[in-house]
This record gives C-alpha cells, structure tokens and sequence, in this order.
C-alpha cells in the first residue's frame, strides 16, 4: 500500500449541518463525544496500511488542521503524513475560481502535490461518512480486473436508492451504467440487478436490487491525471465518473459493513445515538481496526449517584448526584450538575475546564457555569461545545417541522439544536423566534 496516496474531501459549506458548521468544516464535527468525522476515513487508511493522506479543505477549516496536526504524527523514517491541501490563490488562478468548484475540481488544483514517482494509485475519499473498510482489500479487486478506476458500491432497497447514485454492473463486476438519484421506476429498472447475482458478490442482498455509489473510488494514478487534465469536470460523481465508465474500464467493489453519510442534521443525530447501542451497527471499540484521535490526557470521568443507561461518556466528566442520562452522547470535559435529565440527546462537552476562581465567580453572581445546571433538562437535543445551561432550564421543543427559536437555537430535523457558546439563561422554555 505504500504506492497508494490517500486524497480526503473536506466537503463544501456544510449547510445541510448548520448550525453545527457555522464554526467549523463538517469533517471537523464531533463524532462519539471524542472523535471528529474526518478520524474515520483516516483510520481507515492507517489500518490498511495507507500511510500517506492529503486533506484538501476550504470552509471553516481552522479548527480541522488544528485537530490534525495534534493528531496524525509519523515517524521520521516511515514517510508516512497526513498532509493539509487548502484552497489557495496561484498564478494561473488567482480569482474566483481559484476556490474549489467541486470535488473533481478540488483533486485537479492539488495534483502536483500527491502524484509523482511513488503515487501508482490515488484512493479519493469523502471525510463526512461512518464505515469501517479495508482499502487493501479494493486495491486487490482493482489490480485483479485490471480496471483504470474501482467503485465501491454496497447494496440497497429501491425505497433507499433515490437519493445516490445507482450503477448497473455486467457479470463480471464491470460497471456499464450509471444514474445520480434515481428519481421513477424507469430509472431504476434501468438499473436494477438481480438479487441472486449480487449474492454471487460474496455479499446477501436480501431483496436488493441496487448498487449504490459509496462515494469512494480508487484511480490508477495515470489515468486521474488524464482524466481531470483532458477535462474541465468539476464533479465526480455527476460529470466525470459517468463519462469516465463509457470509454474506460470501470469496476465496482461490492462492500456490505455499516456505511452512513452523515450529510444532515438527521443523520448525524441518529447515527450517534445508534452508537449508543449494545448491538450498536458499528462498533467504536476494537483491537484489529481502531479508530484513532487526538491524545487529550484527560482524566477519568467521575459520576457520583447518577443514573446512566444506553449512553457513551467521554472523557473528564464530572456528573453530579441525581443525574439520569439515557440513551446519550456526553462529549469531553462535560459538567453535569445534580438532578439534570438529558434523554436521547447528544451534549458535545467543552474545549476547555472553567478555573476554581471562575466556577466560584459564577456562583456568587448568579452566572451560569460551562455545563449543565441543577434540575435542567434535555430531550432529543444536540448541544454543542462550550454551552452554558442555568438551571431548570427546559432545552426540548417537539417539532416535526423546521423552526427558528430565541437565542439563536433551532429545530432542524426534527432535533433541537443548540448552537456553539451559547448561554441559555435559568429556568429557560424555548420559544419560536
């Protein structure tokens, strides 16, 4: 793997997300209470054996190099980096287009930097989705096939595949076909495979008749360049790839483990709390394939009487007497006072522990500390980093509908959403704003 350089997507302005990214670029969203989107596709490349990767980013970006440079660090003699590529201004572009126009847009600004004489294969990756993967194991089907560019599908439901891009593959895993978002039945007949030829995959379809893009590919290092120097595509999925299977060898890569995109409010909520689970669909924990961070040295969270069910708890906690939390996230450095309830939520913790001084400053005044006060309560919420709770305050709003409320939070989703370094005053309701 070591002729295989990895290039990570960090995504465009995030809006599906907001306000989760109205700080940061959505690799840079906290996953699991400790880790980062962008640790997943990462720790995908470090187990196998991928140890060379470039993240190219443009939005919001500052706290994703942040959380990369105090994480991926390589020896000096394993060559291995994991290399920041921000939009930047050159002579032959230094315009607006000098910022990237899409994905395939985004790899063709960059190329210079990753393809020379030890690149033979360039493996494009996105840094906003939820799998575990072996590349090894793609790399082998792409050499085996003798293919100029590898797809990973996995199989889905018709129901579920109008919102990817379902291929047609021939019996011998080429890929013939491709429709972006199927939306009729023409469509998807067009594309539909027989479920007994998917199980030939090594794979169970179980009623599934289509093969959808994972937005993973893998190129011969040759054939990107030619690709994105002979054209001026600025996407991959939607202009270059489809182009790209009628002229070239194009084959797929059956893949059926856990995969999510975590491109809304939505999905990231459900897919956290999924974490959450005994049985939960993908499993943090692990000796063969772990997921790597940011080395924090934090210290053990300490809970005192509370009452914890179904939930992760990260590092340097503290949780008070009466506490119940269930089926919850509950991020790093996080305070919990006493009696405070917080159900099917997800609460991101703080970058930083208040000093004494301040926490008894707080006290005196009648400020609220960086945590959760006495007696409050959180119901089918996200509250991001750096939050101040008061006490008694009521952080839920059932809402089947999209709402804008006081304070600057909202429902997106269907999920309360409580913003970055926000102060929700004691005994706050929410209301409509």
């Amino acid at each position: 793997m070591k002729n295989v350089a990895a290039v990570i997507l960090g995504g465009g302005r995030g809006t599906r997300l907001q306000p989760l990214t109205t700080h940061r670029s959505k690799p840079a969203v906290p996953l699991a209470g400790k880790y980062r989107l962008i640790d997943i596709p990462i720790s995908n490349c470090i187990n196998s054996g991928i140890n060379r990767c470039y993240v190219l980013t443009q939005f919001l970006s500052v706290s994703l190099h942040s959380h990369i440079r105090g994480t991926y660090r390589f020896d000096a003699f394993s060559g291995g980096l994991v290399e920041i590529l921000a939009a930047q201004q050159t002579l032959s572009c230094d315009d607006d287009t000098s910022w990237y126009q899409g994905t395939a847009d985004a790899v063709r600004k960059n190329l210079r930097y990753f393809s020379d004489h030890r690149t033979e294969y360039v493996l494009i990756l996105s840094g906003d989705q939820l799998y575990r993967m072996d590349f090894e194991a793609m790399l082998k089907t792409h050499q085996e096939s003798g293919a100029a560019i590898t797809i990973a599908a996995k199989p889905v439901h018709r129901h579920e595949a109008k919102g990817l891009g379902i291929m047609k593959v021939d019996e011998s895993g080429r890929i013939t076909g491709f429709v972006e978002k199927p939306t009729t039945n023409e469509q998807l007949d067009e594309v539909a495979m027989d479920p007994a030829w998917i199980d030939t995959l090594g794979v169970t379809a179980n009623g599934r008749e289509c093969m959808a893009s994972m937005g993973i590919y893998l190129f011969s290092a040759d054939v990107l360049v030619d690709a994105l120097n002979s054209t001026s595509h600025s996407d991959f999925g939607k202009e270059l790839l489809p182009q790209a299977i009628a002229k070239q060898h194009v084959q797929l890569h059956p893949f059926d483990g856990y995969w999510e995109d975590i491109g809304t409010i939505r999905s990231f909520y459900e897919a956290n709390l999924a974490l959450c689970k005994p049985d939960a669909p993908f499993q943090l924990g692990g000796s063969a394939d772990p997921i790597y961070s940011r080395p924090r040295f934090l210290p053990p969270t300490r809970a005192d009487g509370a009452e914890i069910k179904s939930s992760l708890i990260a590092d340097g906690c503290t949780i008070h007497p009466g506490a119940k939390i269930e089926n919850s996230i509950i991020g790093l450095r996080c305070q919990i006072g006493s009696n405070v309830t917080i159900r099917d939520s997800i609460v991101m913790g703080a970058d930083y522990f208040e000093s004494p001084a301040q926490v008894a400053h707080n006290a005196a005044t009648g400020g609220t500390w960086l945590g959760i006060g006495e007696g409050a309560v959180i119901e089918q919420a996200i509250v991001d980093k750096n939050c101040r709770i008061g006490a008694g305050a009521h952080v839920s709003f059932p809402s089947d509908v999209d709402v804008d409320l006081d304070l600057g939070c909202c429902v997106r989703d269907g999920v309360l959403v409580i913003p970055k370094e926000t102060v929700i005053p004691p005994g706050w309701v929410p209301k409509k704003a």
